[in-house]
This record gives structure tokens, C-alpha cells and sequence, in this order.
């Protein structure tokens, strides 16, 4: 079977095709570098880490960009609120990201653009739209987009214009023609600092938010490419006005599959910096390690909404544990290269060619797992290793994420299973056991075997 992802625009899984034989041009919106990420955001950047994964996987070269955005109200408010440059501030938070994601396994883009280095691309689509009668510029200074100009507007979100409403990020300014309408290159204030402003021919001023995609998606993988994602609450408006924009500038159609991954919700709620009810990438990493968070998003559809817990973290962790436990019991033979005509990793691959279909995938994990520890195969344990690889899990040491946790240092736990060695010769088994207890107590089993004593930290 080949690849066939859900195109939000088609409301239908589609077979996938690239424009160019064996070349998938992606692109994916990114964060506003302005303060921590949180674990909203991992979803979405492991959501399409796992998608271009699967795509190299799968024999294509894949050029891929996240952009950065680096520059809009609440960049300015924090940097003021700071004392520190907009410059000074975003660079800072794109290390700051770049330290969680690493940490969590998500591999860096090809191209990660700052919106503040495509400034001359946003223009020349700002100019290309006003000269079709598009964009009107406002008494207020500002250009904005004449949306009801446009006969394709509202074809991703499936309304019609009167059915819409503006986003959050479209503010209604006097001077709009239509309340839908949006801005495309805002006049400057006097009150915002020097590191917010551009000279362009519509005056001195900055981008609108929409607009900053569509330039460096077009200057970095043309005006059509294949895939273009993103959140579900990107949908409308941010990339129904990236549309409405490269579209109406370049009369191509600008992206041919748009994929959206699903919510992160806290009691049902969406997770966001907005509502207040956010965890930090980092503030979860302080209590769980960062493969088990990225398997807790592995394991279920990326367009499927996930709700949050420690309960669910904890879950995840002891799933993942006994995947790892297999692969302890059996060390894996030596790199695999995957057979795909082989049963299991066929129907590995029809899972994830099912519109990325991981909680299938991790179904067959979980299969081979259990043949490894019936057969004690290294070959499967080689292949469980293998496949785990596609999802960016399972690439560690088993014995260090088995012993991960415990609050005993290893040469303290070391040492009362030598005691309890020389308790269980001298046959006071009393004492054997109430070491085993002690050991259990601070977060530690003991698991016996004709090779002698092995430990990991209890869940």
C-alpha cells in the first residue's frame, strides 16, 4: 500500500504523490520565540517529527522547514518588559527551544527561518497583492487583505464567508473594509522599539503575522510545494489567510496536502499560554524522562486530541518499560536493515502508510516484544529496535532506562544486593527479604535469575 495522508482541504485520505519524483518539499509553522515551550507545542513539532521520519524512511528526500517567528505584539511586549532587544530576546528563546527539543528526540528541520530575515519576500507579495486589488491600504498606515476579493477564501476551514468569524489574532482596526479582513504589513508605532521596524514603500512598519509564512515557505520551497502543517487551531485564520495571500499573489495553488495534528487538552480543555493551563516542555522533564513523554505522544493519532495527566505519563512509562524490558532479556542483533516484505514490519508499514498511523505501529511493537520474550530472538529483538527507530524510541540502553528514576545511587543499591547475596548463602532469608523490602521501598525491584541479580526502578 502506499502513503495516504488526511488532506484537512479535501476532508479525505488522499494517496500521496509529490510534485517532484522522490522529493517531498514540507512545510510546518513553528513557535512565536517569546517564552518557554510547552508540551502543546512538542505534540505538534513530534506530530511532524514523526511524519518526516516515515517519509525518509520511506525512500524520500525530504527538504523541510519550520519557521521561526520572531517577531510580533507579544515579542515586543516581552522585550520591553525585559529591558532587552527583540533580537536579544528571540535568539535567546530559539536556544531555549532547541535545548527541548533536542532533548525529546525531535530532529532539527532542514531550514528554520526567522520571519525577521524574509522581510523583503513579504513585501514583494504585499506589493504583488495590492497591484491585483487584493490589499487597500488603510488611514491608519496599515495594508491589509480584502478577503471577500478573493472567490477561494474559507475553502480550508470548509465555511462560507458569512459563516466565519475573525480569529483571535485578526484584530477588527478602524480603517478595515470588511470586519474578515487582515493585515498583511502593519504601520509603525511610536511606542514600539526600532528592532520592530522596516522601511517599505507602504511606509515604516512591520509584518503581519499570516503574511511571514507564505514568504519563506515560497522562498524556500517554492510558490506550490506538497505538504504544509500545523496545528488544528492554525486552521483558521492563520492558514486560511496564507491561502487566501500566496494564492491570490502567485494564482498557484500553494500547498496540495495540509495536514493538522489535534489538540493537547488539560480536563478536556485545550492546552494554551492564553488560557493559563499549560505545563512547560521543561516542567514536565523535571518529572518524567523524555522518551516516555514522546511515547505518551507516539501512542496515539496525530490528528486524534490527547488529554494530559500524570496518570497518562505513568502509563506510558510502564508501557514503554515493558517494551524496554524485552530488549533487556534479549540484546538486539546487530542493525537491522528492515525487510518490509517480513510480516511484522509489513504491517508496521501499512500502519504508518495509513495516514502515519503510530498507536497501529505501536500495536506491532508490542507484538514483537512478546515474541522476544517467548523466543529469546535476537533477530526480533534487532527488528523491535529497528522499527522503534521510526518513531524516534527504543534507542537507548534498556538497562539505563530500566534503572532510570531511583532515587539510590547505583553503588548503594549495588552493595545491599551483595548483602542480600551473602544473607541468602548463609540461608537467613529473613534478611534477604527485608533488603529486597528496603530496596523496594526507595523505588527499586530485584529480579533474580540463573545469571545472578538484576535491578530497575519500580514505576
Amino acid at each position: 500500500m502506499s502513503l495516504r495522508i488526511y488532506n484537512t482541504l479535501s476532508r479525505a485520505l488522499e494517496d500521496f504523490s509529490p510534485l517532484e519524483a522522490g522529493h517531498v518539499r514540507m512545510y510546518v509553522c513553528g513557535i512565536t520565540v517569546y517564552d518557554l515551550c510547552h508540551v502543546g507545542h512538542a505534540r505538534s513539532m513530534l506530530a511532524f517529527d514523526v511524519a518526516q521520519r516515515w517519509l525518509r524512511q520511506s525512500g524520500y528526500r525530504v527538504t523541510y522547514v519550520r519557521n521561526i517567528t520572531d517577531i510580533d505584539d507579544k515579542i515586543i511586549r516581552r522585550a520591553v518588559e525585559n529591558g532587552e532587544t527583540i533580537r536579544g530576546l528571540t535568539t535567546r528563546m530559539i536556544a531555549e527551544m532547541y535545548k527541548d527539543t533536542d532533548a525529546l528526540g525531535i530532529e532539527r528541520p532542514d531550514h528554520d527561518p526567522r520571519a525577521t530575515d524574509y522581510v523583503p519576500q513579504m513585501l514583494d507579495i504585499v506589493g504583488a497583492l495590492e497591484r491585483k486589488q487584493l490589499a487597500y491600504r488603510s488611514d491608519s498606515g496599515d495594508v491589509n487583505y480584502a478577503v471577500r476579493r478573493f472567490p477561494g477564501y474559507g475553502k480550508l476551514s470548509g465555511k462560507s464567508l458569512d459563516e466565519l468569524h475573525a480569529g483571535e489574532r485578526v484584530a477588527v482596526l478602524d480603517g478595515k473594509q470588511d470586519p474578515l479582513d487582515f493585515v498583511l504589513w502593519k504601520a509603525a508605532k511610536e511606542s514600539e522599539p526600532e528592532g520592530a521596524k522596516w522601511d517599505s514603500p507602504f511606509g515604516r512598519g512591520r509584518p503581519g503575522w499570516h503574511i511571514e509564512c507564505s514568504a519563506m515557505a515560497r522562498a524556500l520551497l517554492g510558490e506550490t510545494f506538497d505538504i504544509h502543517g500545523g496545528g488544528a487551531d492554525l486552521q483558521f485564520p492563520h492558514h486560511e489567510n496564507e491561502i487566501a495571500q500566496s494564492e491570490g499573489a502567485s494564482g498557484k495553488q500553494l500547498a496540495r496536502y495540509w495536514m493538522h495534528n489535534g489538540f493537547l487538552n488539560i480536563d478536556n480543555e485545550k492546552m494554551s499560554k492564553s488560557l493559563g493551563n499549560f505545563f512547560t516542555i521543561r516542567d514536565v522533564l523535571q518529572k518524567v524522562d523524555a522518551e516516555t513523554l514522546r511515547f505518551f505522544f507516539v501512542r496515539a493519532h496525530y490528528r486524534s486530541a490527547i488529554n494530559y495527566s500524570d496518570v497518562h505519563l505513568d502509563d506510558a512509562r510502564g508501557a514503554l518499560k515493558r517494551l524496554y524490558t524485552a530488549l533487556h532479556l534479549v540484546p538486539a542483533a546487530a542493525p537491522v536493515a528492515v525487510d518490509w516484505a517480513q510480516p511484522v514490519a509489513a504491517r508496521f508499514k501499512a500502519a504508518m502508510d495509513n495516514d502515519f498511523a503510530t498507536p497501529e505501529a505501536v500495536a506491532v511493537l508490542f507484538e514483537l516484544a512478546a515474541e522476544v520474550n517467548r523466543t529469546r530472538s535476537a533477530e526480533a529483538a534487532g527488528l523491535l529496535k529497528a522499527l522503534g527507530g521510526s518513531l524516534g524510541i527504543l534507542q537507548g540502553e534498556p538497562e539505563r532506562f530500566l534503572q532510570a528514576g531511583s532515587t539510590l545511587d547505583e553503588a548503594a543499591i549495588l552493595e545491599l544486593i551483595g548483602q542480600r547475596a551473602a544473607a541468602k548463602q548463609a540461608k537467613n532469608f529473613a534478611e534477604a527479604d527485608r533488603i529486597r523490602q528496603q530496596l523496594l521501598a526507595q523505588g527499586v525491584v530485584l529480579k533474580d535469575s540463573a545469571g545472578g541479580t538484576t535491578w530497575e526502578a519500580a514505576q
